[in-house]
């Protein structure tokens, strides 16, 4: 999920914000007002979160 998630991040047409509290840091992507993608990173821990049907927002450019 992390490069599927790096894509999504990367792709002009969505926007992402970034909220740290403490040792817990949350990554959301958005498209529009919608929710898509979602990291949680505490300590050394690193989640990856995506909503039903992200896979559509994904683009076809390789790193």
């Amino acid at each position: 999920m992390r490069s599927e998630f790096n894509n999504l991040r990367k792709n002009p047409l969505h926007s992402y914000e970034s909220d740290v509290n403490g040792a817990k840091q949350v990554v959301k992507i958005f498209h529009g007002d919608e929710l898509i993608a979602k990291k949680v990173t505490l300590k050394k821990s690193i989640r990856y979160f995506g909503a039903n049907g992200y896979q559509q927002f994904l683009t076809d450019e390789t790193d």
